[in-house]
């Protein structure tokens, strides 16, 4: 992993990750500004502005192994990071024909939240408006959601465990100050490119067209 992470980062001409900097063929690469992230996302962010794989569109990656959000806009600039809750098992697929089942059919094994690319836009479910990442398969970043009380979902968004963060349908949930001053923003009048990044199979697997460019 780590020798895909470092050719990766050559490839983009990254040597500083964290900071702002422009590559010889004039591409900028990522600032991730005071936010902490992974040697594979900061990587895997730079790949995303040389292969311009976000089509200058604002973008958001979802590190499902840290249970955080990076929001970014066209340029790879950061406007904000925060915490996830994700789906309670781990897994990188969604069961086919999920979106179109009732909740209380859906199995513990099977509330995954799903790896892969996406274009997402605003827009709403009964409840809330939420960013749609992939509406046939029921999938969206909102705003936490009280649920089921024993969930306490609330305080497993605040707690800094990584252990309780599990917990939804698939679903991506982030605090609703997070929701309203950076997603929604970073969504309105456009769409914009999701990534979530896998934790049971290889990136190069999820996103091959990317990787190869």
């Amino acid at each position: 992993m780590t020798g895909l992470i470092l050719a990766l980062l050559l490839a983009a001409g990254v040597t500083t990750p964290a900071a702002a900097q422009r590559s010889p063929a004039g591409q900028e690469t990522p600032d991730f500004g005071a936010e902490a992230a992974s040697g594979e996302v900061q990587a895997f962010a730079a790949r995303t502005l040389a292969t311009n794989d976000h089509r200058d569109l604002p973008f958001v990656i979802i590190d499902k192994r840290a249970a955080k959000v990076f929001v970014f806009d066209r340029r790879g600039r950061i406007t904000g990071a925060a915490p996830a809750l994700l789906g309670l098992a781990i897994g990188d697929d969604s069961v086919p024909g999920i979106g179109q089942r009732r909740l209380a059919t859906i199995q513990p094994a099977e509330r995954t939240t799903p790896a892969g690319r996406y274009q997402a836009s605003l827009g709403h479910d009964f409840e809330q408006d939420i960013l749609w990442i992939d509406y046939d398969g029921a999938l969206s970043l909102h705003r936490v959601i009280a649920g089921n009380p024993k969930d306490r979902r609330a305080a497993r968004l605040a707690s800094e465990s990584l252990l309780d963060n599990r917990v939804s349908y698939g679903c991506i949930n982030v605090p609703a100050a997070f929701y309203d001053d950076v997603v929604k923003p970073a969504f309105t009048g456009t769409v914009g490119i999701v990534y979530i990044l896998p934790e049971t199979r290889p990136i190069a697997d999820v996103f091959p067209a990317l990787l190869a460019r």
